[in-house]
């Protein structure tokens, strides 16, 4: 991400260096890591003696040179790369929990059956793609010549696209993309999420003749999961799922409950979940489904050679921490919501993208559609859902990572005190007082990102 600095911030922190609370200021900047747009906070707190009632410490938001600075604690990468390096690095703390154990989850988690799935979305009409197989790239989609479609378009194109080729993810013929499609399967992929993890659990139960009723009595199955913007504008689903005992991780799976059984009901159940799109009236009858292309992979507890099957748990978590953290501009859309219609005349965007969002708003305007929110999500190409989410007994959870993180930093400042033979309390009152950064504080947070800072207390 390029920062770009106002003129004359090196002069304004020279002159603000030789105020007197310039180390108070520059604390409060430096402590945050190289968040790009922190919030700031007036007020005061006081720390008390919880046994006698004495107040131990005050402080005020002028001991901060003003205002207390918090991170913002943005998720997206474009928007705040220091942030979300710490959401990367929790993400891949909570996947890995789920897999081999730690953050309060037992260790035998790692002999439960689990395995890593990529279900896809289906397609809506050719686009161009970059094909190589043993090294060498392929044609894009070789076809007869001469062969079109019904608008005069072809349908082939042997061109080899290089990675950065715009075209890539645009379709051959825009006429025949399926946009209403495309939009509606965003719309409805959560829900298509949740319906394949049902009918998955049904799906077990009867391959270990055990009735739907009864399955929770003997098994329960979780997962974590991230959506993956591709070129062509479409979210994929990459996700972990585990089977355990009734009990969650605590307890084993029955002894019929395999790997191999967990991979063909996965397969199995991808083919089939299906879910009917509203509209019908306006946009004709949408069956929604996932891609045909399902990958089902088991998740080993060591890193595999280049040639292997498995994944390890390394790459899986790592993984699925890199796309918690990416947005719909991983396929060239934007970061912020589009509240006009006319704002869509300047967007920059490809045109793919611009007829994606121009769809969102158009079908967002019908009643039929309302329920679904289109216009809200059309800068997400309508898809509204979270970008990554895990079943209630997966493992840990962000905020209790996030909560170690800050009792870490309390009893650190506590030591720093003198005050860790005591039981104290914190009573303040803050209130927002704006957000963002002068010239000169942003030129040094953004000294601090490059130095590669880390969140302090």
């Amino acid at each position: 991400m390029t920062t770009t600095l106002a003129p004359g911030s090196a002069t304004a922190v020279i002159a603000r260096a030789a105020e007197p609370e310039f180390a108070a200021w520059r604390r409060n900047i430096v402590r945050l890591g190289g968040c790009t747009n922190p919030i700031h906070l007036v007020g005061a707190a006081t720390v008390f003696d919880t046994t006698t009632g004495a107040a131990l410490l005050s402080y005020g938001s002028d001991v901060y040179g003003g205002r207390m600075l918090i991170a913002c604690g943005n998720r997206r990468a474009t928007v705040c790369p220091a942030c979300s390096a710490l959401y990367r690095a929790d993400t891949y703390q909570l996947v890995r929990a789920g897999l081999i154990g730690g953050k309060n989850v037992t260790e035998s988690v790692s002999g439960h059956p689990r395995v890593f799935v990529t279900l896809t979305a289906p397609g809506f009409g050719p686009v161009h793609t970059r094909r190589e197989r043993d090294g060498l790239v392929r044609a894009c989609r070789p076809r007869r010549p001469g062969e079109c479609c019904p608008h005069g378009r072809p349908v082939g194109c042997r061109t080899r696209h290089a990675a950065d080729d715009p075209r890539l993810g645009e379709p051959l013929c825009p006429r025949c993309y399926d946009y209403a499609g495309a939009v509606l399967w965003h719309a409805l992929a959560g829900r298509l999420w949740h319906r394949f993890g049902l009918e998955l659990r049904r799906e077990v139960a009867r391959r270990g003749g055990v009735s739907r009723t009864d399955f929770g009595e003997v098994a329960r199955l979780s997962y974590a999961k991230v959506a993956e913007y591709q070129r062509r504008g479409l979210v994929h689903f990459h996700g972990v799922i585990r089977l355990d005992g009734s009990d969650g991780p605590d307890s084993p799976p029955p002894g019929w409950v395999t790997v191999p059984l967990l991979m063909d009901a996965v397969r199995a159940v991808a083919s089939r979940v299906r879910l009917i799109a509203p509209g019908a009236n306006v946009v004709g009858q949408r069956e929604l489904r996932f891609g045909k292309q399902v990958d089902v992979r088991p998740v080993t507890s060591y890193r595999p050679d280049a040639g292997e099957r498995p994944a390890s748990v390394a790459a899986v978590a790592g993984y699925i921490a890199k796309y918690a953290t990416k947005g719909a501009e991983s396929a060239g859309a934007v970061d912020g919501r589009i509240y006009h219609s006319r704002d869509m005349v300047m967007l920059p965007v490809r045109a793919h993208v611009l007829r994606m969002i121009g769809t969102c708003w158009w079908l967002g305007g019908l009643p039929e559609f309302e329920s679904l929110g289109l216009r809200r999500w059309a800068h997400m190409l309508g898809y509204g859902g979270h970008f990554s989410t895990k079943s209630r007994r997966y493992s840990t959870t962000l905020t209790a990572l996030r909560q170690a993180r800050a009792d870490h930093r309390a009893e650190e400042q506590r030591a720093s005190l003198g005050l860790t033979d005591r039981s104290t309390v914190t009573v303040g009152q803050w209130r927002y007082a704006g957000r963002g950064y002068s010239p000169e504080a942003a030129l040094l947070a953004a000294s601090v990102r490059e130095g590669g800072g880390r969140h302090g207390a």
